[in-house]
C-alpha cells in the first residue's frame, strides 16, 4: 500500500470530505489529490510534499512521524537530508583535528598560570600583615584614668527592652500558627471534584464529574498536533488543529451540564478538569481517535 492509498483510507474512515480537509489544512484541494495518488511531481517542491503530508496525516488522526518513518522510501528526500550525513562528519573530524592541535599548548601553559597565582597570593599576604602591624603600632596608649568620663549601665533597660520584642515575636508567631490550623481545616472541610468512569464502547466513553461545584475549567495540552473539538451543552468552544504551540488552553466551562471531546489523535493531547488530569478509558496508543462524553454534576443534583 502506498502513502497516499493509506491517507486517503483514513479521511474516508473519518468522513472528512476533500473540501473540509482543503480548510482544515489550508493546503489546495489538487495537491491532496495528488498525495492521495502518488503524484507528487506537481506539488511545489520536495520539502512542501513532506509538510503537506504531515498536515494531511495530523487531521486524519494518524501519527505523522511513524507515517513518514514507514513509507520513507516513497517520499522525495530534500537536498538537506541526503548531504547532512557528510557534512556532519566532517564537521566532527575538524572539531578533533582543532582540539588536538590546541590541547599541547594549554597543557603547557598550566605551571606558568600555577607559579603566577602563587606570586600574586603571597605578595597579598605580605601587605596584609604590614598593614595589621602598622595598625596596631599606631594606635593611642589605652588604660589611662579620666577623671571626667562618665560611665552609664543601661544593660538593664536592654534586657527590659529584649524581653519586650521576644514577647511580641513571641505573640505574632501562635497568631501565624492559630491561622495556619483554621487555613488547614477550611481546605480539609471543602471538597474536592472527581471524575468516574461510566461507560466505555470502543472509543467512545463517559464520564462523570461529581462534586464539580460552581466552576468547571479545563486545561488542554498538546505534545504533538492533533484534530480537537470541545462542546459545553451543544456550544462550540473549539474546533480546529491543536499542536504544542497552541498549549495550554484554558477554557472555563462553568455552568455547563454536559461537555463533549472528539479528538483525532489522542496519545498527544492532555486533559485537565479542575486540576484532576483524565485518565483515557481505552489506551490512547491502540484507540488514536476517541470520543469522550463528561456529565457535570453538584450534590444539588442528586
Amino acid at each position: 500500500m502506498e502513502i497516499g492509498t493509506k491517507l486517503k483510507e483514513a479521511r474516508e474512515e473519518q468522513n472528512i470530505s476533500l473540501d473540509s480537509l482543503q480548510e482544515t489544512t489550508k493546503i489546495q484541494k489538487r495537491y491532496l489529490v495528488a498525495i492521495e495518488e502518488g503524484n507528487f511531481k506537481i506539488l511545489p517542491g520536495k520539502f512542501y510534499a513532506r509538510a503537506f503530508m504531515k498536515e494531511y496525516a495530523t487531521a486524519v488522526g494518524l501519527d505523522p512521524n511513524e507515517l513518514l518513518a514507514e513509507y520513507s522510501d516513497d517520499i522525495p528526500k530534500t537536498e538537506t537530508e541526503d548531504d547532512s550525513e557528510v557534512k556532519y562528519s566532517r564537521m566532527q573530524r575538524t572539531k578533533k583535528e582543532s582540539s588536538s592541535e590546541k590541547s599541547p599548548a594549554i597543557y603547557s601553559l598550566i605551571p606558568t598560570i600555577i607559579v603566577v597565582l602563587l606570586i600574586i597570593g603571597i605578595i597579598i599576604a605580605a601587605i596584609v600583615l604590614y598593614s595589621q602591624t602598622t595598625s596596631k603600632g599606631g594606635s593611642e596608649p589605652q588604660g589611662e584614668d579620666n577623671d571626667n568620663e562618665v560611665i552609664i549601665n543601661n544593660s538593664d533597660d536592654d534586657q527590659a527592652g529584649d524581653k519586650s520584642e521576644k514577647d511580641t515575636n513571641d505573640d505574632n508567631t501562635e497568631a501565624e500558627d492559630d491561622a495556619d490550623s483554621d487555613d488547614g481545616d477550611t481546605e480539609d472541610d471543602q471538597s474536592e471534584s472527581k471524575l468516574e468512569l461510566v461507560e466505555e464502547n470502543g472509543g467512545k466513553s463517559e464520564f462523570d464529574l461529581t462534586n464539580a461545584g460552581d466552576e468547571v475549567k479545563l486545561k488542554l495540552e498538546s505534545s504533538g498536533s492533533t484534530w480537537l473539538e470541545v462542546k459545553g451543552d451543544d456550544e462550540s468552544f473549539h474546533n480546529a488543529l491543536f499542536n504544542e504551540d497552541d498549549s495550554p488552553l484554558e477554557l472555563d466551562l462553568s455552568g455547563k451540564d454536559e461537555i463533549y471531546f472528539s479528538i483525532g489523535y489522542a496519545p498527544d493531547l492532555t486533559i485537565t478538569i479542575n486540576g484532576e488530569e483524565l485518565e483515557y478509558a481505552v489506551d490512547p496508543k491502540e484507540q488514536n481517535v476517541q470520543k469522550i462524553t463528561i456529565n457535570v454534576k453538584n450534590d444539588t443534583d442528586e
